[in-house]
């Protein structure tokens, strides 16, 4: 329900999805009043491959994670979130606050062996594809072993995504070996010695567009 525009953006998108993956079924989580009436525009939906689910409550933009861990118990994004956890869903997607996403998650969802914090990606256009870029602000301060678990995050989704062998760069502020902070430094140790990551060395900005 949050986000800068909502559900007034949020269904036309689950709409197009759906008419795109025919194999798909959503769960809509919100104010059932306001996600109705604006389903009821789309008269040839199939609604047996989409449902709303209630939950009375809104985080807002400007909401800290805090408020939003501990203060709204019936959140469309923590109803959401605990539909994964139980199981009638097998992901969640939100356009709301995003530090309340990332707070709700790791407490709800935890993470997974061997990750201590969870990690943003996108999907950046190259001249040869894309590439994957992580992390995109959910983490501030971030270890040397918090860089080497963002790069295995992100060889991993490359892979589920039909990349064979992904090649695996740190970002940097030069391609030289003496080049970077300590934490930078140590994370590219780490990534030279992990078995079965295809590790190049560091990058610097303008090369992510050559691929």
């Amino acid at each position: 329900m949050g986000g800068d525009f909502g559900p007034h953006c949020v269904v036309p998108a689950s709409i197009a999805f759906l008419a795109e993956n025919s194999s798909s079924q959503l769960i809509l989580v919100g104010q059932p009043a306001l996600l109705e009436e604006l389903l009821s525009r789309y008269p040839s939906l199939d609604r047996q491959r989409l449902r709303v689910h209630a939950a009375s409550e809104v985080i807002g933009s400007d909401e800290r994670p805090s408020q939003a861990l501990r203060g709204k118990p019936d959140a469309s994004m923590r109803v959401a979130l605990e539909l994964v956890r139980d199981g009638p869903a097998h992901a969640c997607v939100s356009a709301g606050n995003t530090g309340a996403l990332m707070a709700l998650s790791r407490h709800l969802l935890k993470t997974l062996p061997g990750i201590d914090r969870p990690a943003m990606v996108t999907a950046v256009p190259t001249e040869k594809g894309h590439c994957h870029l992580l992390d995109l602000g959910a983490n501030v301060d971030c270890s040397a072993e918090h860089l080497y678990q963002f790069a295995v995050m992100g060889a991993v989704a490359a892979e589920a995504l039909g990349c064979v062998s992904p090649r695996v760069a740190l970002l940097n502020v030069g391609t030289e070996e003496i080049k970077g902070n300590q934490q930078v430094k140590l994370a590219a140790s780490l990534l030279q010695k992990a078995q079965g990551l295809n590790f190049s060395g560091y990058i610097e900005g303008d090369g992510l567009y050559r691929g």
